[in-house]
Formats: structure tokens, C-alpha cells, sequence
């Protein structure tokens, strides 16, 4: 199995305009005291009570200014102005993100591993290759370092997370952000089939075959093995976000009608871009 999560943000040069990300890697990179400086003052009143209450009454003001100003101190504000081609671009990836919060199921691909000796390939239910996946989450709200007066199509999974932006791509990962321009992104959309493991089907996703999880070299089950459970063929949708730097993001969606969907619209970015120059 070899990891297939392609470089980390530190490592991923940023290929967008402006300082955006460092304004955003020193927003995250800033601490926190509101939060903290709270807890203390609740435990420190409960433990002088009846006393505590005239702790938390005087200490309030300070601890939900505390929260405000580290808010402000965290948050990078970026305003768009889009009235051109990209505007209507933007609007439709926004809209098209809906195949993705709507789809029961998103993973995310971290590792892959070819089958190579016929043993592999019959005790793995005759694959050809193994991944090792987490579960990822689609939304609209973006990065929680960015206030911005946009919709932002994001998916993020374990502690890496995009975020697609009218102008360019942010990748957050191992806390700190990179930028990647769309002029390099590339989003290859693609059906597969995928056997699934014993347990609980996506209900939007669609089932194509069957095999089991021990065959022969036939593909039928292997009557050696007495509990041999049948497992279901799906049918899902695949997007591998990529880029020359090393960005890869390798995302399967249960609806396998939405890689289609929103890989076209990220087709067009170039065009658009050629154009707003």
C-alpha cells in the first residue's frame, strides 16, 4: 500500500496571486487565550462557590471580549467583487456542489496498493487493487479562517481539507494553508466499480454485481471456505484532484452520476481564466 495524498501544504508552493495565504498561515499560526482564559474562570468559580458567582459575574465581560478579539485576530476578511464570466462560473460550481452534500457517502483515497500474486487476488474477492479510505465531508461554508461574502464549495476529510474560491484553490493541511491557481488544477471525473466490505450500503449508490470475499481463479466463490459472505459491486463516482506540483486528492462519491457533474464545470476554469485576463 503505498500513500496516495500527494505533498502537504507546507511542501505545495503557492501558484495564486496576492499574500492570501500568508495572511491566512498567520491568522491559524496566532493563539487563542478567550477560550482557555474562559474554562479557567468557570472552574475556578465553581470551586469558590458562593464566591464564584461574583468571579464569573465580573470576569464575563473580559472573557467574551477575549473570544471576540481572538475571532478577529484569527480570521482573514476577503471581499469579491465577480461580475464577469467568473461570476457565472462560480455560480454554477456553487450550485453543482449540491451533488456532493446531497450524496450519502464521501471517502477519501490515502492509500492504494496493486494486487500482484494470484494468492492476493483470490482472498480479496478477486480485486485488482486495494485502498484504504476516511470519510469526507462536502459543504458551502469554507476555511474557518476566512470571512468572505461567497459560498465556498469545500470537501474535507480527516485534517485536510479544499476549499474552491472564484479565483483559486485552498488547500488546508497539517494547519497551514496553500493556494493552487486553476490553471494548474486538474479534475479528472470517472466512474469505477468498488467492492464493498460486509456492513451497511450507501442508499443512493448503485449496485452493479456481486462476487464473494474468497474466489476461485474462475471468479466464483471458493468452496474451501465455509463462511465465505457475498459482497456487493458498486458502482461509484471517482474525482482526482491533481496538479504538476504534487497536489493529490483522490475523492469517491456513492452517486456515481456526481463526478461527472462537477467535473465538468471545473472543465471550464481555464477558458474562463484566458478570458478575465
Amino acid at each position: 500500500m503505498a500513500d496516495v495524498t500527494g505533498v502537504t501544504a507546507m511542501a505545495l508552493a503557492p501558484t495564486g496571486s496576492g499574500d492570501i495565504v500568508q495572511q491566512l498561515n498567520a491568522a491559524a499560526a496566532r493563539h487563542a487565550w478567550g477560550l482557555p482564559i474562559t474554562i479557567v474562570v468557570g472552574v475556578l468559580g465553581l470551586l469558590t462557590l458562593p464566591y464564584g458567582v461574583v468571579i464569573w459575574v465580573l470576569a464575563a465581560p473580559l472573557c467574551w471580549w477575549l473570544i471576540l478579539r481572538d475571532k478577529a485576530r484569527r480570521t482573514v476578511v476577503l471581499f469579491y467583487d465577480v461580475s464577469d464570466a467568473r461570476a457565472y462560473w462560480f455560480e454554477a460550481l456553487t450550485s453543482s456542489w449540491v451533488w456532493l452534500t446531497d450524496s450519502s457517502q464521501l471517502w477519501r483515497e490515502v492509500q492504494s496498493g496493486r494486487v500482484q500474486t494470484t494468492y492476493q487476488h483470490k482472498t480479496n474477492a478477486g480485486a485488482s487493487s486495494l485502498v484504504n479510505r476516511i470519510t469526507a465531508v462536502a459543504g458551502l461554508a469554507g476555511p474557518r479562517h476566512l470571512a468572505t461574502n461567497v459560498a465556498v464549495p469545500t470537501v474535507s476529510a480527516g485534517g485536510s481539507s479544499l476549499h474552491f474560491l472564484p479565483d483559486r484553490v485552498l488547500l488546508f493541511d497539517n494547519k497551514r494553508y496553500t493556494d493552487i491557481s486553476y490553471r494548474y488544477l486538474r479534475a479528472n471525473a470517472y466512474r469505477q466499480r468498488f467492492i464493498e466490505s460486509r456492513g451497511s450500503r450507501p442508499k443512493d449508490a448503485q449496485q452493479v454485481d456481486r462476487t464473494w470475499q474468497y474466489v476461485n481463479v474462475k471468479g466464483g466463490p471458493d468452496r474451501r471456505f465455509a463462511n465465505n459472505p457475498v459482497l456487493p459491486i458498486m458502482l461509484y463516482g471517482n474525482i482526482d484532484f491533481g496538479t504538476p506540483h504534487g497536489l493529490d486528492w483522490r475523492l469517491q462519491i456513492s452517486r456515481p452520476d456526481a463526478a461527472t457533474a462537477i467535473g465538468a464545470v471545473l472543465s471550464d476554469v481555464p477558458a474562463i481564466e484566458e478570458s478575465s485576463h
